[in-house]
């Protein structure tokens, strides 16, 4: 009898997209042959989702849930192989039921999420059943789960699908998560992260290594100009000035007023509503990335 491997299971689950187990108590019977034992699997009743898995999942779409309460949230990218189904309502409101899977059971990873249950049944049973009512294979590509500790958070979806995010907000009062003007406000800065695309929420959260990488760049380019070493230094921090203000959130313009930053609306928006309302962090996917 030949040996069933790990590796071997791992080419049928990817040839198949069948769960681990059914895998290996398929090439189990079938001595070995993966060609066998993808028979066998879809003779075990998943034949449409077998023979496509191994179709490429270039399109789809990201779906993002927020609780009603606007505390956890979650953003999540699922693929399927072409764009008329990729824009289908019912392939994009499966994607928004994934998410908001994700969001009340917090799973490890996709393999965890497809073990959690969704209605009556597991998401995986439900994936597979998409996958034979639209005809094309699907994958969860990834997600992220979202909590306002603190505060609440915020949404946007551009472009269909092909582009979207979360925002944390903090603040000191539980009403102001229902307030209007808030709501308002976190809907535009969460449209301003999709648009402008920032690189981190606040000054602070830009990590070392992407600040060290651009001031080396504008140090080599201050060099250029041949001036002496302290005016260099001062055109170099001037340029990473520059940088922040553009890629940090708080301090960029917002894209429906420039005269205002993104940290003085925060602060009109807090006198108005009478609380202390913080920018706090963000998650944005770009389909495919």
């Amino acid at each position: 009898m030949a040996q069933v491997t790990a590796a071997l299971v791992k080419q049928l689950r990817e040839m198949t997209d069948s769960p681990m187990m059914e895998c290996k108590k398929a090439l189990v019977e079938a001595d070995g042959d993966i060609e066998k034992a993808v028979d066998i699997l879809r003779t075990m009743g998943i034949a449409k989702a077998v023979k496509r898995a191994g179709r490429d999942t270039n399109e789809g779409t990201i779906a993002t849930y927020i609780s009603e309460d606007g505390k956890v949230g979650a953003i999540l990218e699922l693929t399927c192989e072409t764009d008329f189904v990729g824009t289908n309502p019912k392939f994009c409101g499966f994607a928004a039921e994934l998410a908001k899977v994700v969001a009340e059971n917090d799973p490890a990873d996709a393999e965890a999420l497809k073990s959690c249950a969704m209605g009556e049944s597991t998401v995986e049973a439900e994936l597979t059943e998409m996958i034979h009512v639209i005809g094309e294979n699907m994958k969860i590509a990834r997600f992220d789960r979202v909590v306002a500790e603190n505060g609440a958070l915020g949404s946007y979806i551009h472009l269909g699908g092909k582009l979207a995010d979360i925002v944390t907000f903090a603040f000191g009062k539980a009403e102001t998560a229902s307030n209007d003007e808030f709501k308002a406000f976190a809907h535009d800065v969460a449209m301003q992260v999709a648009a402008a695309a920032p690189v981190a929420a606040r000054r602070d959260d830009v990590p070392a290594d992407v600040i060290e990488h651009e001031l080396s760049i504008y140090k080599a380019q201050a060099a250029e100009s041949g001036k002496p070493e302290a005016i260099q230094e001062k055109m170099a921090q001037g340029r990473l000035e520059k940088y922040f203000k553009e890629s940090v959130l708080t301090e960029q313009e917002f894209v429906k007023d420039s005269s205002l930053t993104i940290g003085q609306l925060a602060k009109n928006v807090s006198k108005s509503v009478d609380d202390q309302i913080e920018v706090m962090s963000f998650v944005r996917y770009t389909f495919g990335e």
